[in-house]
């Protein structure tokens, strides 16, 4: 547009330039000339020396004037846009922000959850730990009443062999008579012993619903856990090996897999 308008300005000077004034020098007529002198111009330039001068000291001026009209016209553009533009962002921004905080809390309350589930089930497994650890004792009182018992009376005694027709009545009779006696004990002891021995087995079966059991390791022969076992002794013992439990002193407890009361046993050592 600034080359545009500086062409039309340099014909339009140019045109005026060429056109010859209007001005001409009249020469008063002479008598003794008949002719007529023609009027000449005072100053015509040559149409080859023409040139276009321009107003303005520099053409950049413009340039710089219409780039900064572009520039406030942009500006104001983007001051007009820029309130929505703003607007969106915040609100983007914000939904994001949102967002995040709404997933945090999701995990939060599921870690929440997922924790609170745990505590509750330890709770309830391992609710009855002090009752189980004054029970126990109850229980090693009962053990130790049945293993007082010696096998030799559980087994019931063979009649005797018939004595010879030598032998005198009167101490047949007596023999009799004591073997008798023998026999209702040992039948009395006998009955007392099984139902201790049921008593046991149906305490044991309630506490073991209750997550309560009872172990002895030198039953199995296991070898020696620390966190399961109680070395009271050590020694040599012929065919085992070394680290093998072969005595237990007191039975160990568990309680839903926690140790409640670890067990008391002798440990083979023989190097």
């Amino acid at each position: 547009m600034i080359q545009r308008s500086l062409l039309r300005q340099c014909r339009i000077i140019s045109r005026s330039s060429i056109r010859p004034p209007t001005n001409i020098l009249q020469l008063p007529r002479s008598p003794y000339h008949a002719t007529r002198i023609r009027a000449i111009p005072f100053f015509r330039p040559p149409p080859s020396t023409s040139r276009c001068y321009s107003t303005q000291p520099n053409g950049t001026d413009d340039v710089k004037s219409e780039v900064e009209t572009s520039t406030v016209e942009e500006s104001k553009n983007d001051s007009e846009a820029n309130p929505a533009q703003k607007e969106l962002e915040a609100k983007n921004k914000e939904i994001v922000d949102l967002k995040d905080k709404y997933l945090r809390s999701v995990a939060e309350f599921r870690n929440l959850q997922e924790r609170t589930k745990r505590e509750v089930q330890s709770a309830r497994d391992f609710a009855i730990t002090k009752f189980a650890k004054d029970l126990i004792d109850s229980v090693d009182n009962l053990d130790r009443a049945l293993s007082t018992v010696p096998e030799s009376k559980l087994v019931p005694s063979s009649s005797s062999s018939m004595s010879s027709s030598s032998s005198s009545d009167a101490a047949a009779n007596a023999n009799a008579d004591a073997d008798a006696i023998e026999a209702a004990h040992d039948k009395d002891l006998v009955n007392l012993y099984q139902g201790l021995k049921m008593t046991e087995r149906l305490l044991m079966q309630t506490l073991s619903k209750h997550g309560l059991e009872r172990f002895d390791p030198a039953e199995k022969g296991d070898m020696f856990d620390p966190n399961l076992h109680e070395a009271t002794f050590q020694t040599r013992v012929e065919g085992k090996e070394d680290g093998t439990t072969f005595l237990t002193q007191q039975k160990g407890f568990l309680l839903n897999g926690r140790v409640v009361r670890a067990a008391k046993v002798g440990v083979v050592k023989n190097t």
